[in-house]
């Protein structure tokens, strides 16, 4: 490869490129504006239209000479192993909500992962992080639901919230 291909463009590409699939991706979505004005496509188009233009910048940087600094953090160790048994804990918690979903509905099944993920991150405080997951997941079915008219499971609280 020539002198101008580096890692950095490489990861300036891979994000203008998300950037794209993402508006692409959101120009077919079709639904009434929720309440607030705010339709199912305004969030999905400002993070895509914000990928777009980071990575442009990114790329302009990087075809400039811009390069990235390595890590000089005196908290990180390079030379420790990766921290497999949390990746698979994490992993296990999204594999477990995405399967538990349309079952028990989005407010419980998003406070379970919350309340996981925390766990699994090393989360001392149990009964506060259980509080703090469940309304987590009550303040998105409400925003999601009510606020943008998106429709999420609903599962046994249903008709309750």
């Amino acid at each position: 490869m020539s002198r101008w291909w580096r890692p950095e463009l490489g990861l300036a590409v891979v994000v203008l490129a998300l950037g794209v699939f993402v508006v692409v991706g959101t120009l077919d979505v079709s639904a009434a504006a929720s309440q607030l004005g705010l339709g199912p496509r305004f969030f999905p188009m400002l993070v895509g239209g914000s990928m777009v233009l980071i990575g442009l910048f990114y790329v302009i940087d990087v075809l400039r000479g811009g390069r990235g600094e390595p890590e000089e953090s005196e908290d990180v160790d390079a030379e420790a192993p990766a921290d497999w048994r949390s990746v698979g804990l994490v992993s296990g918690v999204f594999l477990a909500f995405t399967a538990i979903l349309n079952v028990v509905g989005w407010v419980i099944a998003a406070s379970l992962l919350f309340f996981g993920l925390s766990v699994v991150l090393g989360a001392e405080h149990k009964p506060r992080a259980a509080g703090i997951a469940v309304v987590i997941g009550v303040a998105t079915y409400l925003l999601f639901v009510k606020g943008l008219g998106v429709t999420l499971p609903g599962g046994p609280l249903e008709g309750v919230i």
